[in-house]
Parts: C-alpha cells; sequence; structure tokens
C-alpha cells in the first residue's frame, strides 16, 4: 500500500497545525530526504508486515526490507553478512525460533577502532485474536530511524566507527539486544555508547526525552548543548524506563547508553498504532535532534 505525495503532505500539516509549529513539508529536512522516512515507517507498518512478530512466519517480509534498507543506507556488514541468527526459546515447544539482528557498520575517520552502537528493534506484537498490531509507533519508527541516520552518516563520515543494529524480539524480553551483547562484534572496551531508539514519531506535548544522564552524567552537557537548537522540545529524565528497552543490555554489561523515547499515548500496545496516528513533523524533527546528539557526541575527536 503506498500512500500519495498528497495525503503525506496532509499528514505533516495538520501535525504543525496540532503542534502550532510552522507547516513542513517531508521535503523540508535539510539533513535527510524525510520522504523517504516516512516511506519506511509506513511500510514497515502496514498490514501486510502483520505486525512482525518472530513467532510468526510472516516477519519474514519485515527481515527482509529491514535488510534491503540496511544495504541501500550504504552499511557494510560486518563479516560477510548483516544477519545475526540467534534461538528464541517456546514454553512447550522443543525446537527454538530463529530470531534475526542485522548489524552494520560506518567506518570512522579518524578513530576507526572506537564505536559508537545505534539500535531500534524492528519487532512487534504481531497478530492477537485476529487483530494486527502494527506498531508504527512501536517501533517502526525507531527502525526506519536506523535507516535514515545511516544515510546521513553515509554521507557525512564521522570521526568514530558507527555500528547500526535492528534487534528482533525486544517484545519477547530484549532478546535481541541481550544476544548481540553476548556476542559482541568488536571488544567491548572500544564502543564509547548505545545510542536507542524506541517510539519516537508522536507526542501531543511535541517532547521527545532523552534517557540515562543519572547512570552517565558525562553526556548531560552534551544532551543540554543540544536541547538549546533542537527542533523538538528534549527533555531530560525518565530514567524509570532504563529497563524496559534494549539499553537495557548495554547497562548490564556496564556499556553506556542514552535512550530516545516518548511518553506512552493511548494507542500504546493497541491495534491502533498505525502510520495514520503517527505525527509526520514531529518525527522528522526527532530524527534530526537524534542526528544532531550524535554529532555532538562523535565532536570530542576533532
Amino acid at each position: 500500500m503506498k500512500y500519495s505525495k498528497v495525503l503525506f503532505l496532509s499528514l505533516v500539516l495538520f501535525a504543525s497545525a496540532a503542534f502550532g509549529q510552522p507547516a513542513k513539508t517531508a521535503s523540508e529536512s535539510k539533513l535527510f530526504d524525510a520522504a523517504q522516512l516516512l516511506r519506511d515507517i509506513q511500510t514497515l507498518s502496514a498490514d501486510d508486515m502483520e505486525g512482525r512478530s518472530p513467532q510468526q512466519p510472516s516477519i519474514q517480509k519485515a527481515r527482509d526490507y529491514v535488510e534491503k534498507r540496511f544495504a541501500e543506507s550504504g552499511l557494510q556488514p560486518i563479516g560477510a553478512y548483516f544477519k545475526q541468527e540467534f534461538g528464541i526459546r517456546q514454553r512447550g515447544e522443543s525446537a527454538p525460533l530463529k530470531g534475526v539482528n542485522y548489524v552494520g557498520l560506518i567506518k570512522g575517520r579518524k578513530a576507526p577502532e572506537r564505536y559508537i552502537v545505534i539500535t531500534a528493534h524492528y519487532d512487534h506484537e504481531g497478530i492477537k485474536k485476529g487483530a494486527t498490531f502494527n506498531g508504527a509507533d512501536d517501533n517502526a519508527s525507531g527502525t526506519s530511524a536506523l535507516f535514515t541516520i545511516a544515510a546521513y552518516f553515509k554521507k557525512h563520515q564521522p570521526d568514530h566507527s558507527l555500528i547500526f543494529v535492528a534487534f528482533d524480539a525486544e517484545e519477547l524480553g530484549l532478546l535481541g539486544a541481550q544476544h548481540f551483547v553476548t556476542n559482541l562484534p568488536v571488544a567491548r572496551e572500544d564502543i564509547l555508547l548505545n545510542v536507542n531508539m524506541d517510539m519516537i514519531s508522536r507526542n501531543d506535548k511535541g517532547e521527545l526525552y532523552a534517557v540515562g544522564t543519572k547512570y552517565y552524567p558525562q553526556f548531560k552537557p552534551v544532551l543540554e548543548s543540544v536541547q538549546k537548537t533542537a527542533p523538538v522540545k528534549l527533555r531530560l529524565g525518565h530514567e524509570e524506563w532504563t529497563n524496559q528497552s534494549d539499553q537495557a543490555a548495554f547497562h548490564a554489561a556496564k556499556i553506556p547508553f542514552i535512550y530516545f523515547g516518548v511518553e506512552d499515548h493511548k494507542d500504546y500496545h493497541k491495534p491502533t498504532d498505525d502510520f495514520a496516528n503517527i505525527q509526520p513533523a514531529f518525527y522528522v524533527s526527532a530524527v534530526e535532534t537524534i542526528i544532531a546528539t550524535i554529532k555532538a557526541l562523535d565532536e570530542p575527536t576533532k
């Protein structure tokens, strides 16, 4: 299912009016192709993805799309393949399901052996009692942002190397993130931090939260600097979210993190978390803010 350019523009204008912001069209981001960002989230959260559950065979369609967009965004695999496979044990089942993380790399120019790991989970709740949980905000939004951020830094080479990971099986207990952290493709001591994104495409107050400064106060000045010019209301806090998404696996391994997300909304973990209910102007601005943060975190080597 493809949305027309007119509908994309209408969604953006509606969101802008809701926030009292100047109208921003999907093509107005100076950093990236915002129309492509919206096409990605719309595709990943379409009905034919059937909710992207690793417990259902239809997850393969989402996996194929993630792998294709990793390649198109300019990422290179670490090793022979983007795929990192792992087993998902199910109660009462003798054979585990297959989980698949996707891992890609952009080499840094000044400190290529030091890494920032940028992550989001692509799985969701699937189909339950006949209802499809499309998970547009949770977390097609973070996954689509991965592609956009990768494409940006492919064109603007960072100082540090960036590892991008699309995690599977977050909804089953952060399984993909736990497998990745247990099987890191680089030395743990060479990882500077994890930047995780989970639910970043809508907030009625125009607020995006950055979590993690309670445990890693060294990042607070960077975030406060970004706050001054951020196109969204960037807030610090909600440290109680630390263990509620994939950043928890990094935190447990003593790898610092910053987690970007929004407060729960009425469609959280409901079949109504659809593309039609995201707020495009906010979403584009949230991704711009996250890119600005990654750039600021990358600056110390300059």
